[in-house]
């Protein structure tokens, strides 16, 4: 049962930036949008479920928020940049990396031989995979212009993107909150942060409205991922919530028209069957 709540981010998180990308608007509506129904979803859950509120739960659930908030923000920016089917897998990529190592070496979370042969096996595989999904053909020529002046500024953007996802992971765990509580200070923690990062670039228009979309998807995906990683830990279940770039990758070629040459599309064949696979080892460590 655990393991399938695990996949129910893959589902949710690997949608939301087809939702976006269908939605339309820029990074900063993008943003404001999905942190907006990600408030209206914690609001919803805090009404019904009452949990219990501290001190303590608020400040982290804050400032996890934020964290997300720069994370969400920057990797839309990058996806702008170099394309969801490029930027998305990437910023996995480098996710996978800080959280498994934050989870097995600083929470202790593997402690056999076996945890740590088979989850940097899984992690290689995940990542390896993230990395052909991404990988161009440099035999085809550059496509555009606009994607060799960008690059470079997309990597900086998914590298602080990566840094603030990290965070707001991490610091739930390390606090080993309720997930249940957390949601509600952490979802006003995103909002302030999504609205410095378009207080005077952007307005409430259509665009911010129609992403609150996005920020319910967001909600669902982020509630079970922490409740995975309260259950079976931070390195397995935030891998396992990170498949879900085969949705997105696919879903840019083929619902938002990224154009991939042939050899392209075989390097996100291989690179979808690898996170399957990757996939199957977290789920055989818990089985």
């Amino acid at each position: 049962m655990t393991i399938l709540l695990a996949l129910v981010p893959m589902f949710a998180w690997g949608s939301i930036a087809l939702v976006s990308g269908k939605l339309g608007g820029d990074a900063n509506q993008q943003t404001l949008g999905m942190t907006m129904g990600a408030f209206l979803f914690a609001l919803v859950t805090f009404i019904l479920v009452h949990p219990t509120l501290d001190l303590r739960i608020l400040v982290i659930g804050f400032l996890s928020g934020v964290f997300w908030s720069v994370g969400q923000n920057k990797q839309f920016h990058g996806m702008k940049l170099v394309g969801i089917s490029v930027g998305l897998p990437l910023s996995t990529g480098f996710q996978l990396i800080l959280n498994t190592i934050a989870g097995a070496v600083f929470f202790h979370e593997w402690t056999k031989s076996r945890d740590f042969i088979l989850g940097f096996i899984a992690l290689a595989l995940l990542v390896f995979g993230a990395y052909l999904t991404a990988k161009q053909d440099n035999e085809a020529g550059v496509k555009t212009d606009h994607q060799v002046l960008d690059f470079g500024k997309g990597m900086r953007a998914l590298i602080l993107s990566t840094i603030g996802y990290a965070s707001y992971t991490i610091i739930i765990t390390w606090a080993g909150l309720n997930p249940l509580a957390v949601i509600f200070p952490q979802s006003i923690g995103m909002l302030l942060g999504a609205g410095l990062f378009a207080f005077g670039k952007t307005s409430f228009d259509k665009y911010v409205w129609r992403n609150m979309l996005s920020g319910l998807l967001w909600g669902v995906g982020n509630i079970c991922m922490l409740l995975t990683v309260q259950s079976i830990g931070l390195a397995i279940g935030f891998s396992l919530s990170q498949m879900g770039i085969i949705i997105s990758t696919l879903g840019g070629i083929f619902l938002l028209g990224e154009h991939k040459t042939k050899k392209e599309m075989v390097f996100v064949v291989v690179g979808c069957l690898l996170i399957i696979a990757g996939g199957f080892v977290l789920g055989y460590m818990k089985a």
